[in-house]
């Protein structure tokens, strides 16, 4: 099972974006609970997380067409369009994101700090450049323009690698990527034997092995992938815009916000996963979808 567009939906939803002048943070007052889940909310809207799951949505989409190629191809069809268009529902995927984000940043001190950085003019502009991107290289020709810029840039040894290198390391992007996607990977598994679509019952500790068994094509792909993406996204940026992004990483604020987002994205593509992977069994089966 090809899981490389599952990759690409967790690869880079959202990073952490702007800096943060000063250094210190100053700790968020006491906030009453229900005031602390407005600020969250306002936050996410500030990180438009909206557009960025209506882009996901797009994406999951032409996964799921070429899920139909791949898996029975020529047997799904409209019906099956319906169906990975009802799992990839935007309010769903942002409800169930929203209360993995809210849990994970539920008590930090950074919230406030976070809204106002993101909420900057440098942040709202990373933000927009983050979410074209995404969505310019669903085209598979700008995607491919995206890789061969990229190696254009390793092969000239351009300054602008070190800067990528350090942002990634810094937010962690390869290692949460990998294990996100692996996590989707076996929860798809886990959705397809539910429905029973293994002539063999799965045990659970082989679905692990078969997910593990593409830890190595996975990390491959998200290095292939996330790298060209985050070149296009920042080309426009100054080589001092990006240092102030990667100072903003480094903070707590920064590893706090890019934690939370992580762990949203995570809950949303594991359940999108199980879905998928039970709609694809009932699918191989015959099954009224």
């Amino acid at each position: 099972m090809n899981f490389r567009a599952l990759l690409f939906l967790l690869a880079v939803g959202l990073v952490p974006l702007a800096a943060q002048p000063g250094g210190a943070q100053t700790p968020a007052p006491v906030t009453e609970p229900g005031k602390a889940a407005d600020r969250i909310a306002a936050l996410s809207k500030v990180l438009m997380i909206g557009p960025v799951i209506e882009v996901m949505r797009a994406e999951g989409i032409a996964y799921g067409a070429e899920m139909e190629d791949e898996m029975f191809p020529g047997r799904g069809g409209a019906g099956w369009q319906a169906v990975v268009a009802l799992i990839y529902d935007t309010q769903a995927m942002q409800d169930r994101f929203q209360a993995a984000f809210a849990a994970a940043l539920a008590g930090s001190a950074e919230v406030e700090a976070i809204t106002a950085f993101f909420g900057s003019d440098l942040g709202q502009r990373v933000l927009t450049l983050e979410i074209e991107a995404r969505r310019a290289m669903l085209d598979p020709a700008v995607e491919e323009a995206a890789n061969l810029a990229f190696a254009e840039m390793e092969a000239a040894d351009d300054l602008r690698l070190d800067g990528l290198r350090a942002f990634v390391e810094t937010n962690d992007l390869i290692e949460s990527n990998v294990m996100g996607a692996l996590n989707a990977s076996l929860a798809f598994y886990q959705g397809m034997a539910e429905v029973g679509a293994f002539q063999d019952a799965m045990p659970e500790d082989q679905m692990l092995a078969d997910v593990w068994a593409q830890e190595a094509d996975v990390r491959t792909e998200t290095v292939d992938w996330l790298f060209p993406y985050l070149a296009l996204a920042y080309k426009p940026l100054s080589d001092a815009e990006l240092a102030a992004y990667q100072a903003f990483s480094d903070s707590p604020a920064g590893q706090a916000v890019n934690a939370a987002l992580f762990a949203g994205f995570d809950a949303v593509f594991v359940t999108v996963s199980r879905d998928l992977g039970r709609a694809a069994a009932r699918q191989m089966q015959g099954q009224e979808l």
